[in-house]
């Protein structure tokens, strides 16, 4: 939320705001923008009739006094997504969805669009380098946007990617998620289904071809192009393959290599040609926390990734025992999300560490007790992942 407080900040608005708490680097840029609280909680009195409009954050509840406040006021209450459609109208509107790769997928585009020298404003999950915020909304033409699934408030409790209405979409793929508010697989494929028909009429639809639920999806749809991808072809070093041409990559893993076509198929459908993108992706190197290498002393490396969900910490461990078949990987994964604790979720880990030489599950008892969720047993995450050599620990 604090992007988008520094973004509007940035236009010449007058912002405040309020949480219970803010933690860095999210509050020392508040901070030195001249717009942190004085201090941390709720202040109803701050909420007058002469605000033009409050945007509330999917963690505030219901019954947030703040909220009450603007209600009983009658003041335009947004979620954050409904305030970016609001401010996108205009715009040829881009969309990347799907349980995984969002973000590096926004964030090639991203990058290839800035070195191609296309105005764009966009919405991303993670700091990028050469960009100041995870927003802008300016008066581009354009407009990139990551697309989550999950809900956009508790005010507005549909998911995010409903509120856009892409003239471009991507679906990466889809693998179950969330389950505190999808508490069924195919309740949470029907939410990308939904997805799927806001996308305008005339538009184009970019999907991971080689998922079965997204495949019976797109057979259903008219009116829109359909077009599908896969990963790129590579030599087993630092380069793909396309069009008879060899172009050499800073990024690894074979799910960054679909990510990264799903990127080259959105900027050709922008008017970037196939020399121009990888020519501007050649020194694209990730974005923070997805494969982000933060050590390499001593012949040892050590790369930080976001990837919490099934899915995603299985294409992570392959990508890395793949790209480093000699060497021995030790994977160290962290539970912290309402779904990687849940009793009954947690059984979908199995195996997906078995890429990894040796693995570490770690689990915060404080995290499962503000969840309000019981303890976990470490015989019961050693049967749930199945890995030969997997430790846990709290």
């Amino acid at each position: 939320m604090h992007n988008i407080a520094l973004d509007l900040h940035a236009q010449g608005h007058q912002i405040t705001g309020s949480d219970d708490e803010i933690y860095e680097p999210s509050l020392g840029r508040l901070q030195r923008a001249g717009i942190a609280p004085e201090s941390f909680g709720w202040y109803p009195e701050k909420i007058t009739s002469d605000l033009d409009f409050v945007i509330l954050g999917m963690h505030a509840r219901i019954d947030n006094p703040e909220v009450l406040k603007a209600e009983e006021l009658g003041i335009k209450v947004y979620s954050y997504p409904e305030f970016v459609y609001e401010q996108s109208q205009d715009k040829k509107r881009v969309v990347i969805a799907g349980s995984h790769g969002k973000t590096t997928t926004t964030a090639i585009i991203m990058h290839v669009l800035k070195k191609c020298g296309i105005r764009f404003d966009y919405l991303v999950g993670a700091q990028l380098d050469g960009f100041d915020r995870m927003v802008q909304l300016t008066d581009a033409p354009l407009i990139i946007i990551e697309g989550d699934e999950y809900l956009s408030s508790a005010l507005d409790r549909i998911p995010k990617i409903h509120h856009y209405y892409p003239h471009i979409a991507v679906i990466t793929g889809i693998a179950w998620d969330h389950i505190n508010v999808f508490p069924t697989f195919e309740n949470y494929i029907e939410q990308f289904n939904i997805f799927c028909h806001t996308i305008k009429p005339g538009g184009t639809l970019i999907h991971y071809q080689h998922d079965d639920n997204l495949t019976t999806i797109v057979q259903q749809l008219k009116d829109i192009l359909c077009v599908p991808y896969g990963a790129l072809t590579t030599d087993h070093s630092r380069h793909v393959i396309f069009g008879h041409h060899q172009y050499p990559v800073s990024i690894i893993g074979q799910h960054n290599l679909q990510n990264l076509n799903a990127a080259r198929l959105v900027c050709s459908e922008l008017g970037v040609g196939t020399e121009q993108f990888f020519e501007a992706v050649r020194d694209f190197h990730g974005a923070n926390k997805r494969l982000q290498k933060i050590s390499d002393k001593d012949g040892r490396m050590v790369y930080l990734d976001f990837a919490h969900a099934p899915s995603k910490v299985q294409a992570t461990t392959r990508s890395f025992k793949a790209w480093f078949i000699d060497r021995p990987l030790l994977a160290v994964l962290e539970l912290h999300t309402f779904s990687s604790l849940n009793h009954e979720f947690i059984t979908q880990y199995r195996d997906t560490l078995q890429a990894a030489d040796h693995a570490i599950v770690f689990y915060n008892k404080h995290t499962l007790k503000m969840k309000n969720m019981p303890d976990l047993d470490p015989e019961f995450i050693q049967e749930c992942f199945h890995h030969p050599d997997l430790k846990s620990c709290n």
